[in-house]
C-alpha cells in the first residue's frame, strides 16, 4: 500500500510537506471518533475530489485499493451479521477515505521533504548518540505506511468488536504495537539489503 510518488508536477507538489503532513494529522483526529455516514460520505466525496483535481495518474491509483478490497468486505459482513450493517458502511468509509487521503499526501510528497521536516525535530537526539537522519527516515517511511497502518488498526478494533461488542480503544495498544514491530522489522530488513542507513545517518 505505498503509494507511487507522481513524477508530473500538480498544485499539491507545490504544498509544503509540513503542512500536508499536518493536514493529514488532523483530519485522521477529527473523523475518528465519529460514526456518522454523512461525515464519511463527505470524506470519501472529498478525498475523490482531490484525485479528480490531481489529475489521471492520481486517479489510477486509486487501483491500490484493490488488494484491501476482501478486507472492507469482511469488515461489512461483520457488522452486517451483528445487525448493523450501517455502522459497517462508516467503517469501510471512514476506512477508504483516510487510506486515500495519505496516499495523496505520500504520492505528492518526496520522500527526502517529509524527512526535512521531521529531522529538525528530532535534533536533540543527537545528543543522545542517535543520528537525527536515520529516526527521520523511519519516521518518514512510517507515514508512507499510514494507509497499511489505519488498515491495521481498523481490522484489529472490528475484530475486537464483534467479539465484545465494544470498540477496541485502549485495549487494542498492545496487539498494534506487536503488528507494527513486525511490520517495521520486515522493512528494516528490506532496507539493509538495499543498502542501508541513509547519507548523513553516521553524522
Amino acid at each position: 500500500m505505498i503509494s507511487l510518488y507522481l513524477a508530473q508536477r500538480t498544485w499539491a507538489h507545490e504544498v509544503p510537506a509540513g503542512w500536508k503532513l499536518a493536514a493529514l494529522a488532523l483530519v485522521s483526529l477529527l473523523v475518528t471518533p465519529f460514526d456518522s455516514l454523512p461525515l464519511m460520505v463527505g470524506l470519501v466525496a472529498a478525498v475523490l475530489a482531490i484525485y479528480a483535481a490531481l489529475g489521471r495518474e492520481a486517479i489510477r491509483q486509486i487501483a491500490l485499493l484493490r488488494p484491501i478490497l476482501p478486507l472492507l468486505a469482511i469488515l461489512f459482513a461483520i457488522h452486517w451479521w451483528n445487525g448493523d450493517p450501517r455502522l459497517g458502511l462508516v467503517a469501510v468509509l471512514r476506512l477508504v477515505g483516510m487510506m486515500l487521503l495519505a496516499n495523496a499526501v505520500t504520492m505528492t510528497t518526496r520522500m527526502d521533504e517529509m524527512m526535512d521536516v521531521i529531522e529538525p525535530v528530532l535534533k536533540p537526539l543527537a545528543w543522545f548518540g542517535v543520528p537525527p537522519r536515520t529516526v527521520a527516515l523511519a519516521v518518514a517511511m512510517m507515514i508512507r505506511f499510514v494507509p497499511l497502518l489505519f488498515a491495521l488498526w481498523e481490522a484489529l478494533n472490528e475484530s475486537f468488536r464483534a467479539r465484545t461488542g465494544r470498540r477496541g480503544g485502549w485495549r487494542l495498544l498492545a496487539p498494534f504495537c506487536i503488528q507494527t514491530l513486525r511490520l517495521s522489522h520486515h522493512t528494516a530488513e528490506a532496507l539493509a539489503a538495499r543498502g542501508g542507513a541513509p547519507r548523513g545517518s553516521s553524522r
